[in-house]
């Protein structure tokens, strides 16, 4: 029948590639055209019954990936203004020193039981009988952890024994 609309499927498969070159020109970056066509395809794909019955659904999908676009290009503006208002006399921070690295390095070696008892523990701030409540476990199985983890880090550092172990 002449008179039946265009299949979803059909309009996609000619037109995704079309309108996503289009896109491309105005963006100048081929995922945002993917991805505002795509979406304008969604939205079409919602309303079918309808669209596939106007004159001309392809154009219908192109005015909404546009206005899709220009809506993402009015965000992207807005929040680069915003940005550029801050303040830039922020001071700089160093960057972690070579001690801190070598901790998160060696914390980083250790399986993942331990390494969380000895992070809850001496950067949290929490008590042995915390830590078991958290994990679920016996405070025993804590201080074991701990002890391990702590060996371990003191091998990895080339620290004391007695320094890692606090005492």
């Amino acid at each position: 029948m002449p008179d039946d609309p265009p299949t979803f499927d059909e309009v996609y498969a000619v037109h995704f590639g079309d309108l996503t070159v289009q896109l491309y020109a105005y963006f100048g970056d081929r995922q945002e055209a993917q991805d505002v066509v795509q979406e304008a395809f969604c939205r079409a794909y919602s309303r079918w019954k309808t669209v596939s019955r106007y004159d001309d659904p392809v154009a219908w999908i192109r005015r909404v990936a546009w206005n899709l676009a220009v809506s993402r290009w009015r965000r992207s503006r807005t929040a680069l203004n915003f940005l550029r208002k801050q303040r830039r006399d922020e001071a700089q921070l160093d960057g972690p020193g070579p001690d801190r690295v070598a901790l998160v390095a060696a914390l980083a070696t250790l399986p993942a039981t331990h390494r969380r008892a000895v992070v809850l523990r001496h950067l949290a701030d929490l008590s042995v009988a915390e830590i078991a409540d958290r994990e679920g476990v016996a405070e025993g199985t804590v201080k074991s952890w701990l002890h391990r983890g702590r060996a371990a880090l003191a091998v990895q550092l080339g620290a004391d024994s007695a320094e890692v172990h606090g005492g």
